[in-house]
């Protein structure tokens, strides 16, 4: 699985997770992807597409 949105390229990123007493270890902050069937210029495909996407409307659905 690709962690890239198709629509708005939104990737993982690279942070740091702190512990109560400051000790820091790398950590990846994953989009939450979602596999859906949209339409990509006029043909209905399945890709995988973050969940902001879908909120905001960018998604197109087949009917």
């Amino acid at each position: 699985m690709s962690f890239k949105c198709s629509l708005c390229g939104k990737a993982p990123v690279a942070g740091r997770s702190v512990s109560h007493s400051h000790k820091t270890t790398n950590r990846r902050f994953l989009p939450n992807l979602q596999r859906q069937r949209i339409l990509v210029e006029g043909v209905a495909k399945r890709a995988y597409v973050c969940t902001g996407c879908i909120k905001s409307g960018k998604v197109v659905r087949p009917s």
